[in-house]
């Protein structure tokens, strides 16, 4: 992950400077995180005290979709990995003008071994017995998407790298449309019954999520490198000083505006699922996140509004900690102890729900807002 001490910095023209972060990518980041940290929390929370229809819709949205579909929570993992392509082009190019490639690929592999080991960890790799250890996860796939990435990055231009991810996606979407699986006379897009489950199925060891294949599987790891590259592309387009900062938000929020249409479009005949990283879900969700990052970068590097960015800056400046502080603090089970039992009691099931989420989220906001004051980060 990135840190400050990198140096959130740029021009007052809102151009970035050489090597520097934008401050709307930490923005986004955070908010993106903020979901993950107590937001969706809250949003469940008020949800459950609203009177129908409206009630029904904001459930909703907070949750994944069963197989095919796109709600908003389907946006909150890919948009982090389109946001580390974009944090690869200032990260690798700084590291690249100031140490040369090799030694900026054997830091991208550091990185990317120790997290990786990171996520095995985190799916208690030390706590289970071989074969139950997960090897396959949220952190291990973004490991591997930030290595392929970056590992392209450093040998190939915006135009290699986009010919790599049409060739990714188009690829993918043959195989899984037109291929049958050995024994069938037919191909599918079933849970359980496509190329990607088959290969898990059949090579990936250790315990799969869902038992015989994983959400984060051998396979569908090809179409979310391809979200990374999305993002990589999009950090081109940020970095670039052939354009002006408010032709560079409007490029971008138009981009995601067509990009995401086209992935509505072709799924279609490729349905959107997250479980399989489908090819028209890498579109929908890269066309959200490109029109995120465009709204954003207007916002708060073109018209430098950031009176509101503070609390996401100090989760997109941490992401990697705040994630891992939430499985091993326990945020929801403290907040329990202050507002639960009598108290959630008095102001009802829904209302006790809200005011413990609204508790666990602030405790979260304290915990980022105490390790930024100290500039506290975890780097990799």
């Amino acid at each position: 992950m990135n840190t400050p001490s990198e140096g959130v910095k740029e021009a007052r023209s809102g151009q970035p400077e050489p090597g520097a972060r934008v401050v709307s990518v930490d923005v986004l980041r955070g908010f993106d995180m903020f979901w993950l940290v107590g937001g969706a929390g809250l949003a469940l929370g008020i949800g459950r005290m609203l009177g129908s229809p409206a009630k029904e819709i904001v459930l909703r949205q907070l949750e994944h979709a069963k197989w095919e579909g796109f709600y908003f929570y389907d946006l909150i993992f890919p948009l982090f990995v389109f946001l580390a392509g974009v944090s690869t082009v200032f990260f690798m190019g700084r590291l690249i003008r100031e140490q040369g490639r090799t030694a900026a690929l054997r830091r991208l592999l550091r990185r990317c071994v120790l997290m990786f080991l990171l996520g095995i960890l985190y799916s208690g790799g030390l706590a289970a017995p071989w074969p139950e250890v997960r090897l396959m996860g949220v952190l291990q796939r973004i490991a591997l998407c930030c290595f392929f990435s970056g590992l392209l990055f450093c040998f190939l231009d915006w135009k290699g790298l986009g010919a790599v991810l049409l060739i990714a996606l188009l690829g993918y979407w043959a195989l899984l449309s037109f291929v049958p699986l050995p024994g069938s006379d037919a191909v599918s897009w079933g849970e359980g019954e496509n190329w990607a489950s088959w290969l898990d199925t059949r090579y990936l060891p250790g315990r799969k999520h869902y038992g015989t294949y994983d959400p984060e599987g051998l396979l569908s790891t090809l179409p979310a490198v391809g979200t990374c590259l999305l993002g990589v592309l999009a950090g081109f387009a940020l970095k670039s000083t052939r354009f002006r900062p408010l032709t560079k938000a409007a490029g971008l929020f138009l981009a995601g505006c067509a990009l995401a249409a086209v992935g509505y479009g072709w799924g279609m005949y490729c349905p959107i699922i997250k479980k399989l990283w489908t090819p028209s879900y890498v579109c929908v969700a890269g066309g959200y996140s490109l029109l995120l990052l465009g709204l954003f970068y207007f916002v708060v590097d073109v018209l430098q509004v950031r009176w509101w960015t503070a609390p996401f800056v100090w989760i997109g400046v941490n992401p990697l900690t705040i994630y891992l502080a939430r499985n091993l603090i326990e945020f929801n089970k403290i907040s329990e102890r202050f507002v639960g039992g009598s108290v959630a009691a008095w102001v009802g099931e829904d209302g006790g729900y809200l005011l413990k989420m609204g508790v666990s989220l602030f405790l979260s906001l304290l915990f980022v807002w105490y390790l930024n004051r100290k500039r506290i980060y975890l780097r990799l």
